[in-house]
């Protein structure tokens, strides 16, 4: 079973996402946590890049152990999840977990055998989801059924959030609008992709305005229902 799937994402006017860059400065940015906490995910999943800045370690060291390609769990008791897209195995973690949630970092089979070790010798499960791309369906066919994932919290970087929508993954989507504005080039987007990805286009038939909700100060909760075409492949 497919997990229900909530985009939350924390955007300026104008839709960028690096509120340092925002002006005026700290405008509704304590809401996002209280935010996440409400929507109570089993799982939560970051890309690559914003994984990234958690982590804390080096790239692992060369092995000659061979590891088999197969879904390695170092906990499957946790309330939480963090979920992390790491096609190619970059990130070094030196931590097992974020925030008190353990990371399960979803690779590809092209991984090296050291980065696997690396994994398992700092206690990071991991699951595969491709050859040498992320399938982002079996992904979460992998978490609900391995873990139990029944409501995964989508919660960027703009291309991880775009990869999910173009998939037609998305069910809702929560975002925080904050009386702000980055007006400049270089900030990322709530939804963005990469060049290869560039002329596809979701496969959206439907978004309902559920709830708007004032969190004080000018911010905005929007709430949104979507609605995607099961047959139509992103063009």
């Amino acid at each position: 079973m497919k997990p229900y799937v909530i985009c939350l994402m924390h955007a300026s006017l104008d839709g960028r996402t690096h509120p340092s860059r925002w002006r005026p400065k700290g405008a509704g940015t304590d809401w996002f946590e209280k935010i996440h906490d409400e929507l109570g995910g089993d799982a939560w999943v970051i890309g690559r890049v914003t994984g990234s800045e958690f982590a804390k370690g080096k790239a692992y060291p060369a092995t000659d152990a061979k590891v088999p390609r197969e879904n390695w769990f170092a906990r499957r008791d946790a309330k939480t999840y963090g979920v992390v897209l790491d096609a190619q195995g970059k990130i070094g973690w030196g931590r097992s977990d974020i925030g008190g949630d353990p990371i399960v970092v979803v690779l590809t089979e092209s991984v090296s055998d050291s980065h696997l070790a690396g994994l398992r010798g700092e206690g990071v499960s991991y699951i595969f989801a491709g050859k040498s791309e992320i399938d982002l369906a079996l992904t979460l066919d992998i978490l609900n059924r391995e873990l139990g994932v029944k409501r995964l919290l989508v919660e960027g970087g703009g291309v991880a959030n775009g990869a999910f929508l173009r998939a037609g993954l998305i069910d809702e989507f929560n975002l925080i609008l904050s009386p702000a504005i980055d007006g400049a080039k270089g900030a990322p987007f709530v939804f963005d992709s990469t060049d290869a990805d560039g002329d596809r286009r979701a496969p959206l038939t439907a978004m309902t305005l559920e709830s708007v909700r004032e969190l004080g100060g000018g911010v905005l909760l929007l709430r949104y229902l979507i609605q995607n075409d099961p047959h139509a492949e992103s063009t």
